[in-house]
């Protein structure tokens, strides 16, 4: 969840290290730190808050170094205080940055205070730096001193250490959280997303699990988790990133949620035709193994969740193929039955998130016929280790609340669902409608984000609210979800979602004219069911708002808000009616005066259980 910038050169590194710090920020930001060395000294500076405090703290006389690491951070063990910061230091030599969690730290720690290691922070990061400076004694080289040091490590780490008395070098190690080494001409970095390195290099090589490697500037040495000298592939990438530029924008997040029609234009292009899916977009052999697939298996958390939650009633209705949803981290810790020729597909917007990646190294080893990664990020870890892959292309989303990798995810599936049911039976007449709904969708999603001024009216109505009710039937429930999420993400107000069918099995009791019931009321035919709960609400006195199609019927009224939505084929509707719930959340978060892009206690790519 961290983020980690290294950088070995012959120049001054510190605006490389900020910068960088500066694109990885949204991983985490309760503090920020870095360990330059220059002259033989090694100079420490961290500060509480985001890296802007960072950087103030810079100066001419601290802020010079050729060799240096630096940590934003997402708090795990200890709170949140300066001496808890990034980077840690042993015997006034040794630094560290770690992403990740140690988690026999409590042992570690016990050994090292009887050797006479003095603790200064709460962390388990800092039984790292103790231990190589232990170790070190007795080796030859930091790197063999990382080498022996890892076998002592349970849990999770990307970390990066630098020797004082050995200035031109970095070593990193990986095991269950990722880092990629950057190369340059006379330099080279490290980090934990190469988003953090687009402004030095476009050349980049992704460490695999369980690798240790000594970075220099004029060479990188990789060795794998079996002790043997690896060369690892170089990798030129073509992302596209602009973390500097809201494109006058005020938030991020309000970027990304207008961007959705071009992205999602981006996601369909050359993929879909009037004729179908492409044959190739999931990965060579695709089609043959959907041929076979009698069940899908999706595992994901959080928004991903919701994305699997909507495309399990795809699946089913359209294709005809048997699909069910599960927590990632529910999924690793209970015993699961595999049904026979089961396609497992995770999804998640960075790639690298702990739960999932755990989940499908556990199926990989369970009998699942193969898999499949929906991911936004090309060469992420998740794609790497999926037999087949699906690129969403909604580009870099830098707002912690997820929004256009959301809507992309949701149109990847109703392409997997295209590709899946053209081997299970499903009608000319399902399938045309389904491809003229992907071909109308950014246009109606541009219909959809004129609502934003009407929204904006509407947001002001939750000024004082502190609870909200979220209601969806069908393939909208999940939508209802997403929702209720994004609304307690950034706005801080507390929030649901049931399918709506369950409010009289015990939600009814909550409601009351202090708690607003948001509805998503597409013209369906779980419409008139949906109608009847509206009124179970408007009879016990609760105030609704209500996004409706046009046709649906619904007129405002002293205790009903409605906005009216475009109208749209049934297969794209979840996809439309998702925008109007990020709008509304968005406005209310204004109102709240939260940190739209950065809310309290959240970070966006979740590498720690």
């Amino acid at each position: 969840m961290c983020g980690i910038v290294g950088a070995v050169a012959e120049r001054n590194v510190v605006q490389i290290l900020l910068e960088g710090l500066r694109r990885l920020e949204y991983r985490g930001y309760d503090s920020a730190g870095v360990a330059l060395i220059h002259n033989d000294d090694l100079n420490i500076v961290r500060r509480i808050g985001k890296v802007k405090a960072l950087s103030d703290a810079i100066n001419d006389e601290n802020g010079l170094g050729t060799t240096g690491i630096a940590h934003t951070r997402w708090a795990t063990h200890g709170g949140v205080t300066e001496a808890n910061a990034h980077p840690h230091v042993s015997s006034e030599r040794f630094a560290v940055v770690h992403n990740g969690i140690i988690e026999n730290h409590k042992s570690l720690r016990e050994s090292l205070t009887a050797k006479g290691y003095r603790f200064n922070s709460d962390t388990d990061t800092e039984t790292i730096a103790h231990t190589v400076a232990d170790i070190r004694k007795g080796t030859d080289t930091l790197l063999e001193a990382v080498l022996s040091a890892v076998k002592s490590f349970h849990g999770a780490y990307g970390t990066v250490i630098v020797d004082k008395h050995d200035p031109s070098t970095m070593v990193v190690a990986r095991s269950g959280s990722p880092l990629v080494i950057g190369l340059g001409i006379g330099e080279n970095f490290i980090a934990s997303d190469q988003m953090a390195l687009l402004p030095v290099t476009r050349r980049f090589i992704f460490l695999e699990e369980g690798d240790v490697a000594e970075i220099k500037r004029e060479s990188v040495r990789i060795i794998d988790a079996n002790g043997n000298d690896v060369e690892r592939e170089v990798t030129e990438s073509n992302v596209e990133h602009d973390a500097g530029d809201k494109a006058g924008y005020r938030h991020y997040m309000l970027k990304e949620i207008y961007e959705q029609p071009s992205v999602i234009r981006n996601t369909l292009q050359g993929r879909v035709s009037p004729d179908g899916v492409a044959s190739d977009i999931f990965g060579r052999g695709s089609d043959e193994i959907f041929a076979k697939t009698e069940h899908v298996k999706i595992i994901a958390c959080g928004t991903s969740y919701h994305a699997g939650m909507t495309a399990r009633y795809w699946l089913e209705a359209f294709a005809g193929v048997s699909c069910d949803v599960e927590i990632a981290s529910e999924f690793r810790y209970r015993k699961s039955v595999v049904k026979p020729n089961s396609l497992l597909v995770t999804i998640s917007q960075s790639g690298e998130t702990a739960d999932t990646l755990a989940a499908l190294k556990l199926a990989k080893e369970s009998g699942y016929m193969s898999s499949l990664a929906i991911c936004n990020v090309d060469g992420s870890s998740l794609v790497r280790e999926s037999a087949l892959s699906f690129m969403t292309r909604a580009g870099a989303e830098i707002g912690v609340a997820s929004t256009k990798a959301f809507t992309t995810q949701l149109a990847g599936f109703l392409m997997l669902v295209l590709a899946i049911g053209k081997h299970k039976g499903m009608s000319s007449e399902q399938e045309q409608a389904i491809l003229q709904g992907l071909a109308e969708l950014p246009s109606k999603l541009e219909e959809t984000l004129a609502l934003a001024n009407e929204i904006d009216d509407l947001a002001e109505e939750f000024s004082d609210k502190h609870h909200s009710l979220f209601l969806g039937r069908g393939d909208q429930y999940p939508i209802a979800m997403e929702g209720a999420l994004k609304l307690k993400e950034i706005s801080y107000i507390h929030a649901e979602a049931y399918a709506s069918g369950e409010l009289k099995h015990g939600p009814l009791a909550l409601i009351d004219a202090d708690m607003p019931v948001i509805v998503v009321a597409p013209n369906n035919e779980l419409l008139e069911k949906l109608q009847s709960n509206v009124e179970e609400v408007r009879a016990r006195g609760g105030i609704m708002y209500v996004f409706a199609d046009k046709d649906a019927q619904f007129a405002s009224d002293e205790t009903m808000r409605v906005v009216n939505v475009p109208h749209c084929s049934e297969a794209i509707a979840p996809i439309v009616y998702t925008l109007p719930l990020q709008l509304l959340s968005y406005y209310v978060a204004l109102i709240k005066g939260t940190d739209v892009d950065q809310p309290r206690n959240l970070a966006k790519s979740v590498t720690v259980e």
